[in-house]
């Protein structure tokens, strides 16, 4: 089948309510990119699920909707120019969408992702790097975590960073698993008595599945399946869940255990400090992207 690409230059303000007019002409998707990225002007942005976002858009947004057909396109397009919200936007393009063996443009956005010159996160259509060392295999799928977000690179790297400078693992918690990445490393690292758990089952079986394909043990399931104390805990959620989860996940850490946490901005360090200092010192130990990793020692 062949696409068609309708693409329209939007205001922050008209963005919802053109994405949704879109969606009613029968677009097949709609999505929404920053018209400055790669520019001086790029604006980033980040926000919370089931919080409000920082603004409704960017300065200029680019709204590419994809039609089955060149008639539906140019019929979306002759419709949408009629309406009063579309006055501030600009019509920029109607063309096809090139052919392309979609499988392989896939697999070439996910390259080997290097925690550190020897720890590396390598999708099974790839080869190792020479100089690594040490490997997680892991494919894009339906799980949090491939080891691309600078959320889950730090956790890796925090989790390197112990055997480097002679420090145990022990028994370990990875809360809230998404595809058990973590949990895999840190069982690559020496970890003992590994456990995965995550309130969604289909990230429990990815944990399982991706734990067997990187030939590790590590038992993985729903929250209650953390049961006793470890020495290690990794909870690389978001910033609100990690609030509401202080005296849970502190109350699983051994006295002298470490508490590794992560999916929280930088503005929001006071207030993860503030919601963990009945229990426990929450220190900023790396920094990247806009995103922190803040660990303690109870």
């Amino acid at each position: 089948m062949n696409l068609f690409e309708l693409v329209i230059l939007s205001p922050a303000d008209t963005v919802e309510v053109l994405s949704d007019a879109l969606d009613a002409l029968d677009a097949l998707s709609v999505s929404v990119e920053d018209a400055d990225a790669q520019t001086p002007a790029e604006l980033a942005m980040f926000g919370e699920p089931d919080m409000p976002a920082p603004q409704a858009g960017w300065n200029r947004s680019r709204v590419v909707a994809h039609f089955a057909s060149q008639a539906l396109a140019g019929v979306a397009a002759a419709v949408l120019q009629t309406q009063d919200f579309f006055a501030p936007c600009a019509l920029i393009a109607i063309e096809p969408v090139p052919e392309q063996d979609w499988v392989r443009l896939t697999q070439s956005q996910f390259a080997p992702v290097e925690i550190t010159p020897e720890f590396w996160i390598v999708p099974t259509w790839h080869e190792p790097p020479a100089q690594a060392e040490k490997i997680i295999r892991l494919d894009p799928g339906l799980a949090f975590g491939t080891g691309t977000h600078p959320t889950t690179r730090m956790c890796l790297r925090w989790i390197a960073a112990q055997t480097s400078a002679g420090r145990e693992l022990g028994r370990t918690l990875d809360y809230g698993c998404g595809s058990g990445i973590l949990a895999i490393g840190a069982a690559k690292f020496g970890a003992t008595n590994v456990d995965a758990v995550d309130i969604d089952e289909a990230a429990v079986q990815s944990t399982l599945a991706n734990a067997d394909a990187n030939h590790v043990s590590l038992s993985a399931g729903l929250p209650d399946k953390a049961t006793g104390i470890y020495h290690t805990v990794l909870a690389n959620i978001l910033a609100t869940p990690l609030k509401v989860l202080a005296p849970l996940l502190c109350a699983c850490v051994e006295k002298n255990g470490r508490l590794v946490l992560a999916g929280i901005l930088e503005r929001q360090s006071d207030e993860l400090k503030l919601a963990y200092a009945p229990w426990c010192m929450l220190e900023v130990a790396d920094q990247e992207d806009g995103w922190i990793l803040m660990t303690a020692r109870l």
